[in-house]
Parts: structure tokens; sequence; C-alpha cells
């Protein structure tokens, strides 16, 4: 367990940046995931926490240790890759056991951190077999007890739920934010699944293009998302474009008359999350716009209509399923919500 800080750590690749000074502080015991879409950076973040790749710039240091050019075996950094990169041809305790041989720990010690390992992530009896012996989420605890066997003061998880089917990733994901809470680990997980990120987190980063966008809570991104990209990434979201006129007006593309918020006078977008909007009659909401509804999705415990309100404008409203509701295609509806649901975003000028 330690503090972990990355100090404007960078990674170039030629004239292409692939991290773009990141920053962070990550406090000793804390499950901080870094979200974002395929290449936004944040893999390589995580490699070259694990010394895997070599920063262009920057420095780490993990307990107050400066390892930013140490070699991985050098740093006691636990990892579990997204392709869990067991051996197939040695046992389940051959592969726990492998990271602690490397470091040329003594038999007995081995041994007794292999099934200790096991046991964390409730492998006991399993010793004997072989990988190709095992189900999936198995296959990912071995690997998780791999890294944990060597006792390291940062564990690392690149995409480690990505090959489970989603019920299995789902089950699998508590699992290791209660191991993770049990052991007091400093932990730092890459995803692209913001589920699984406002899951596990203590706090999540967001990056996009290399950079840090924003780092919180799951109710500061949630509530108070920095910009537009980290409002569409974090949770359901509708956009709808166009300007604001005056203090609190906005215009939409196709020419809806809200109430929002202030904004700066100008290009805009208006964001509107979807549980926050109702259907009916205006019952004191701020905005209240006829519509059609064009999509229905049956989701369970939540109904998701896709609502058309002009010919440039769509919202999606998201109902609870108490069984009382019975929409479909065609139905004209009106979409309420007060003023205070909707986020205005100032439209970047190129």
């Amino acid at each position: 367990m330690a503090r972990l800080e990355l100090i404007d750590l960078s990674k170039r690749y030629g004239d292409q940046i692939a991290v773009a000074g990141a920053t962070l502080d990550v406090a000793d015991g804390e499950f901080l995931v870094l979200l974002g879409p395929s290449g936004c950076g944040k893999t390589t973040t995580l490699r070259m926490i694990a010394g895997l790749i070599e920063p262009s710039g920057g420095a780490a240091r993990i307990g107050g240790t400066d390892v930013t050019y140490l070699p991985p075996w050098r740093r006691n950094t636990g990892m579990v890759f997204q392709s869990y990169a067991l051996f197939p041809h040695m046992t389940v305790a051959d592969n726990v056991a492998f990271g602690l041989e490397m470091r040329r720990i003594g038999k007995s010690e081995i041994e007794t951190r292999t099934r200790e390992a096991l046991r964390l992530v409730r492998l006991e009896g399993y010793e004997a077999r072989l990988p190709r012996q095992l189900s999936g989420g198995q296959q990912q605890r071995v690997a998780l007890a791999r890294a944990l066997a060597i006792r390291p003061d940062v564990l690392l998880l690149d995409e480690p739920l990505s090959n489970l089917d989603a019920k299995l990733r789902e089950q699998v994901r508590v699992e290791i934010r209660e191991l993770q809470r049990q052991l007091g680990l400093t932990t730092i997980m890459v995803t692209h699944d913001q589920e699984e990120a406002l899951t596990v987190a203590d706090r999540l980063v967001v990056m996009a293009d290399g950079e840090i966008r924003q780092i919180g809570t799951q109710r500061d991104l949630y509530e108070r998302p920095a910009d537009r990209f980290v409002a569409g990434f974090v949770g359901r979201s509708t956009f709808l474009d166009g300007r604001v006129t005056a203090p609190g007006q906005f215009e939409t593309a196709g020419g809806l008359q809200l109430k929002c918020r202030d904004g700066a006078p100008g290009k805009a977008s208006l964001l509107l999350r979807p549980e926050r909007l109702h259907l009916g009659g205006a019952n004191g909401m701020d905005n209240a716009m006829p519509g059609r509804v064009e999509f229905v999705s049956y989701l369970g415990a939540v109904l998701e209509l896709h609502v058309r309100l002009s010919a440039a404008d769509r919202v999606v409203v998201q109902l609870a399923n108490r069984g009382d509701v019975a929409m479909a295609v065609g139905d004209e509806v009106t979409v309420a919500w007060h003023r205070d649901a909707g986020m205005v975003f100032a439209q970047k000028l190129n």
C-alpha cells in the first residue's frame, strides 16, 4: 500500500502525443479509475506506472520513491492484463507463484503466499488445474491472485473484465471492489465502460486525446461535468444544439424556445439527462414541449423513449417501469422539465 503521484507524466511517439502531461495524486488505499474511449491514453498511462512503457517526460512516485525510469521488477506493482496473460502450460499454483519465484523468495514463503492469494480470490482446491480447465471468471481470478501474491504497493488493472460476459462482469467487479477494500490496496483501473467505472471507483479520471479532462467523484462528474465531452461520456445524455439568446433563454436548432440556466450568449448545447425529463402536462415545470415517440426500449427496470420535439430536436426520456405505463411508437406526448435540469455548454469557436 502506498500513495501514487504522477507529475506531468507524458508520452510521445514521434509527433504523436499519447499522453500529455498527466498529473495525479492517488491516496494510499484509494481506488482510482481511468475512464475514456479507445486511444485516449489511459492504458499508456497505466503502463508507464507499471514500467512497461518509458515516459517521454515527467515523473512517477510510489510511496515517495521516484520510479519513473525503474524497470518493472524494481517497482512493487501488481498488474492484471486484459488477456490475463496466464502461462497455458503451468498450473494455477505455478502461475500464481511465478512473480514470487522471479523475486527469488524462499520456497516455503512462496507456498504460503500462493495459498493465501488463492484463498483471497476463492480458488482453494484449484491449484493443480491448467488455465484451459478454468472458466473465464476463474482465469481472471488467477491473474488477480498472481498480482496479489507479491503484496504490491499499487495494484494495476488493465480492462480486467472486458473478456467476461455481462452477468459475470457485474459479479466480478463487485468482488474486486470488496477485495480491494478488505486489503486497503491503492488501485488504478483502466476501463472504457462507464457503468463499471461508476460502480467501483472512489474517484474517476476522464481522459480524451491524451489529456485529463476531469478528476472527481461519480457525483462530481455527473452533476458538474467540466465540458461537453465529460457530460456526454459519463451517464446517459441528450444534447440540443442551438444558442443562448438572453440570460436563461435558449433557442434550439429546430426553433424551440426553452428556459435554461444562465449561459453566455452565443452558440451552445443544452444537456438534458433522460431521468430528469417528465411526461405529461407542465405541472409547474419551466419547459413543456409536445412531441412524438419515435423509438421505445424496454430495459426491465426502465422504459426509454426517444421523442421527436421538432425536425431538428430529439430527446431521450427514461421512466421507471412500474408496470402501469405502456408507450408505443407514434404516441403523442408532452415532455416537461425544470430549467435547472439542463446544463449549457458553450460551443468552441474554430
